[in-house]
Parts: C-alpha cells; sequence; structure tokens
C-alpha cells in the first residue's frame, strides 16, 4: 500500500474535491457542503481540555477514519487545530505523531480482495497547514516512514499461514532489508541441529516445513558498540501441536508470528531512519503442526543452554523456540540490552485486556522506562511480576525446567519466569513483552481489523534513546 502524499501549504487549496477537517469544540461531528461546492468536515470534541496525548493518537486516526467514511481522497488539515498547549508537544514531535497514526487509520489488508469498481477507499493526499517549519516537516516525514513499518508488519502478520510458513517468513525478512544496510542471515535446520538447538528442533518436528532461524544485523554505530538484541516468537501457524487448539482459537493462529514480525520490520525502520546504534534482530522461525513425527507431551527437549525442557503441553511451544534464541543472543552478541516479544499467552490477555502488552523484567528501572516509551508511542505496556516464588511453579519433575506452570494461574507469569531461567545467569539486562493482548485491533481504536501492528513504535523509541 503507498503512503499518502503529503503537500505542505500554507492555506487551504481550492480544489473542491479536497475535503477540509477542521477539530471544533463541540459535542457532535458534522459532514457540511458550503456555497462554493467544497465539503467540510468538523471533528467535534466536547472538551479540549480533557485531551491527553493517547486521546490524541485516536482523534489524529478519527480524521482518517471520517474522511474514509466519506469517500474522501484529499484532505486539507491544520496541525494548529491540535496543538493543546496544556500537552507541552514540540511542533516536530506533534507532526510525528500525526503522520504516523494518519498511516494507521489508513491502512487495510486488502492483498487477496477483488478490487471494487469503485476502487479502494483510501486518503490518497494530505494537504497540510500549520507545518511551516523545516524541523515540522522532517518530523512529519519521519512519522510517516514509522507509520509505513507499522503497516507492513500488520501485513506481514495477517498473510495466512498457507502463504507465510517459515521459508517465506525468512524471505520477508530478506525483502524489508533491501535497500539498507541490514545484514540478513538465514540458519537452515541443519545448522540449527549444530548449534544444539533443541526447542527449535522439537517444536517443528512435526511439520512438514524446516525451521529457519532469522538474524538481522544492522550496525549503524562503531562494531565495538555492544548491541540491542530483539527476539521475536515466529510461529507462522500454531496448531497447540498435539494438544491442539478449540476451533474457537485457531483461525487466528497465522498471527503467533506478530513478534517475529515487529522485530523484523523495526530492524528495517531502524536503517531506514538511519539511527546511530547497532541492534540485531532474531527470529526462530517454526511451524507448529500435530503429525505422526511431533513432538509428544512428557518429551524432554535439550536446548542450546544445555538445560532441558520438559514438555507437558505442546502448545506452550513459544517459549521453548526463545529459550533457544535467547541463549543465541548471549552466546554471539553479548548485547547491552535483550528484549524477546512474543505473542506468548492468552493469560496476559485475561489479566490485562486487549488494550495493553504484559511486560516482565527483574529491573525496575527498565519497566518504568517501558512504562514511560508506550505512553509516548501509543503501544501500551503494564508490568507483572517477575518473582524467584514463581520458580518452583516452573521446576521440571524429570527434566530442568517445564513448559508450563503446575496450575493453571498465572499462565503469563510462569512463562515469563521459564524465559528468564535461559538469560537469568548472564545478568545481561532483559525485557519480555508478551504482547498477546494487542495481536489484534479492537473497536474504537480506528483500525482496520487484524494485527494491530504492535510494539514497533514503543521498539524504536527504545532503540532512538
Amino acid at each position: 500500500m503507498k503512503p499518502i502524499r503529503v503537500f505542505f501549504q500554507k492555506t487551504v487549496p481550492r480544489d473542491l474535491a479536497v475535503v477540509v477537517v477542521e477539530l471544533r469544540e463541540q459535542k457532535t461531528t458534522d459532514v457540511l457542503e458550503l456555497s462554493s461546492g467544497q465539503r467540510v468536515i468538523r471533528l467535534g470534541v466536547e472538551d479540549f481540555k480533557k485531551v491527553n496525548r493517547r486521546k490524541l493518537i485516536l482523534l489524529f486516526r478519527r480524521v482518517i477514519a471520517l474522511a474514509r467514511t466519506n469517500r474522501a481522497k484529499k484532505i486539507s488539515i491544520s496541525l494548529n487545530d491540535f496543538t493543546f498547549a496544556h500537552l507541552a508537544l514540540k511542533s516536530q514531535d506533534l507532526a510525528e505523531l500525526a503522520a504516523t497514526n494518519f498511516e494507521m487509520a489508513n491502512f487495510e489488508f486488502i492483498k487477496y480482495k477483488t478490487k471494487p469498481k469503485d476502487g479502494w477507499n483510501f486518503i490518497e493526499e494530505v494537504y497540510l497547514q500549520g507545518v511551516e517549519s523545516r524541523d515540522s516537516q522532517e518530523g512529519f516525514k519521519r512519522g510517516q516512514v514509522i507509520g509505513e513499518e507499522v503497516n507492513k508488519t500488520r501485513a506481514l502478520a495477517n498473510t495466512p499461514g498457507g502463504e507465510m510458513p517459515p521459508k517465506l517468513l525468512a524471505q520477508a525478512a530478506r525483502e524489508a532489508a533491501r535497500g539498507t544496510k541490514i545484514k540478513v542471515k538465514i540458519l537452515g535446520k541443519g545448522e540449527i541441529k549444530k548449534l544444539g538447538m533443541g526447542g527449535v528442533l522439537g517444536v517443528a518436528q512435526g511439520s512438514d516445513e524446516d525451521p529457519q532461524f532469522i538474524i538481522l544485523e544492522y550496525f549503524g554505530a562503531v562494531k565495538s558498540e555492544k548491541p540491542t538484541v530483539l527476539v521475536g516468537k515466529g510461529v507462522t501457524f500454531d496448531t497447540g501441536g498435539l494438544n491442539l487448539k478449540p476451533s474457537a482459537y485457531i483461525y487466528e493462529m497465522h498471527m503467533d508470528m506478530s513478534g517475529g514480525a515487529a522485530v523484523i520490520h523495526t530492524v528495517a525502520l531502524a536503517a531506514r531512519l538511519g539511527l546511530k546504534i547497532n541492534v540485531v534482530g532474531l527470529v526462530p522461525a517454526v511451524e507448529n503442526m500435530p503429525s505422526g513425527s511431533s513432538y509428544r507431551p512428557g518429551d524432554l527437549l535439550k536446548s542450546m543452554s544445555g538445560k532441558t525442557i520438559e514438555v507437558l503441553d505442546t502448545d506452550a511451544e513459544g517459549r521453548i523456540i526463545l529459550a533457544d534464541a535467547l541463549t543465541y543472543a548471549q552466546k554471539f552478541y553479548s548485547p547491552r540490552l535483550v528484549v524477546d516479544i512474543a505473542t506468548l499467552t492468552g493469560s496476559a490477555a485475561g489479566a490485562l485486556g486487549e488494550r495493553a502488552s504484559a511486560i516482565f523484567t527483574p529491573d525496575e528501572n527498565l519497566e518504568k522506562k517501558f512504562r514511560a516509551l508506550g505512553e509516548i508511542s501509543g503501544d501500551y505496556v503494564w508490568p507483572l511480576p517477575l518473582w524467584e516464588e514463581y520458580e518452583e511453579e516452573v521446576k521440571g519433575t524429570f527434566g530442568d525446567w517445564a513448559n508450563v506452570g503446575k496450575t493453571r494461574y498465572g499462565g503469563a507469569i510462569t512463562a515469563a519466569v521459564f524465559l528468564w531461567q535461559f538469560i537469568k545467569e548472564s545478568k545481561v539486562p532483559w525485557v519480555h513483552i508478551d504482547m498477546a493482548p494487542r495481536m489484534t485491533s479492537i473497536e474504537g481504536e480506528y483500525l482496520s481489523k487484524g494485527a494491530a501492528g504492535a510494539p514497533v513504535r514503543l521498539l524504536i523509541k527504545l532503540l532512538e534513546q
């Protein structure tokens, strides 16, 4: 999908095909036609004083949603309308926020749809006032790049599982990196076996599709600077394995690689923005399928770390492959920080609903930083406990660690505590993001149905700092 074409202008264009969008302090939203023939959308906000950053993000999306509802192709808008003094936003930041959310609201996954006779309903052009300074214009362009990469994440996650097995996810990573300074390496089944990644191999063994281990390296700073390593779960379709998922929960499981998609496009975004940092993306990519060769409940898998994993539930596969990826990150990169991102547990959504991802870290400063970055970016996160007491829940009977807890409670926590065992001893700063609550958009976000593109915006703000 093409990005919106933007024209920075001081006045509203006279072209009658351009719909003017105005922000008004009123209860209703009105669509008017002036005597000149030009249409005007007056977007109503009952009380300007109650607009916070969260509401501002939704206002920007509403602009595009309303314009699309009214079949507009071109709109004119002034960012001065959205300058609320009490928010103390710099003009450059305001422009970036507007652009990112314009692009996100203008996205819809149409790859497999037949084009309607009257064409697709997207905004093609925006005529922007109140963005006279070079910094503001650069901020808007930057925001568009961020929005585009978020939308590419959504498109990748929305792609049906039959169209996106591990090898094609690896190819998608190569395509995302094309034209940038990113170096892409793909490890096949043989190389994965040589590395001793028993977790990745175990989960993948029931599928006809071989596993892939995707590595993206972007070195925008000196090579001696330790990189931030992002690890994304890449289960391209999750049936649950022999612990088969109920039909009500299986149809969206082509999106179980949403964490991997976010990592791929966050690294691509860092490169497109030319950030002066080093960042590595790791995505273990597998299918979790039931067959005669599937791994079984009761199996013991030897991970790359040497620790054994006792499989109690084949539907708790994401943490198994992430364990090997966390070990790989420590062994080959000596990272300054490791962040893993995964649609890991329904329990996270049960605890938080669908408006924030769950985060886990033993570092309180990192926890606070991620919460703050979530508020800035719009990818909201909330912490859950990572206490040593929970380790008792995942101690194995016949192996070192069990892949599910001993009770049916606290599933998001026990999953995080399981992962902690594979990085804890290294003392490397680590954050786990369970993005299952934010896998798909919800009503009232002014986003199309399907993948939400979380947490790319949060991750890029992290890398910028």
